[in-house]
């Protein structure tokens, strides 16, 4: 399925939600312009597993857990990031406000990250992209609205059709189909491909922190 967008009117202007996608946007397009170099860029800046246990260097340890967030591989990995982020960070900012919603989103980033590294710690693969941070920007959103609704293109045989899907089931539905490919990713991919086990990890954090992080008194604008 892919969201559209959802039912729920965002009381306020997410101005943390907008300058994480503009500042992965930025760091997309200089991706671009590097060539073949990308891929020292995706070692320098990404973060690897056996790099990150056994480092002597607090720095070359942390850095990576935060710089890694903004790196994306291709189009669709950054499209499709940036597209769930869209949709379901407005209204967890809104409900967390801005500072707290962005040291949400770097939390639920860097437990997803721990998580992907403890499943897989010997990796020597680059670990890359903000899918755990939004992963844990779904779980707060199935936390705090699970009555709203999503409108999403729905396969069905081979045609792709408008369907109004409550959030309950598409979030669900989401986790479980990662847990589905993370547990078979243990045995096909031990040394790299996607980091399911960062979307697991950053959900299920993002799930159990919501409330923790969401507004203990809630104002509602005058003209809302």
């Amino acid at each position: 399925m892919i969201p559209l967008r959802d039912n729920i009117r965002s009381r306020s202007r997410p101005l943390v939600m907008y300058a994480l996608v503009a500042v992965n946007a930025l760091v997309f397009w200089h991706e671009l312009s590097l060539g073949r170099s990308v891929y020292v860029f995706f070692y320098r800046y990404g973060l690897v597993a056996r790099e990150f246990w056994t480092s002597p260097d607090l720095l070359d340890r942390v850095v990576p857990l935060i710089t890694s967030m903004f790196i994306h591989v291709g189009w669709v990995h950054f499209l499709g990031n940036m597209l769930y982020l869209w949709i379901f960070g407005d209204n967890v900012e809104d409900r967390m406000g801005r500072g707290r919603f962005l040291a949400f989103y770097l939390t639920c980033g860097v437990l997803a990250s721990l998580a992907q590294m403890i499943v897989n710690p010997f990796s020597n693969v680059p670990m890359i992209g903000a899918s755990g941070a939004i992963a844990g920007v779904l779980g707060a959103y199935l936390r705090l609205f699970p009555g709203a609704r999503v409108i999403a293109l729905v396969p069905f045989f081979f045609f792709l059709h408008l369907a109004e899907v409550p959030a309950v089931i598409f979030l669900v539905l989401w986790f479980f189909m990662q847990l589905a490919q993370g547990t078979l990713a243990l045995a096909a991919m031990p040394s790299g491909g996607p980091a399911f086990w960062a979307h697991i990890g950053g959900f299920v954090a993002g799930f159990v922190l919501a409330p923790r992080f969401r507004k203990r008194v809630e104002v509602i604008p005058p003209w809302w």
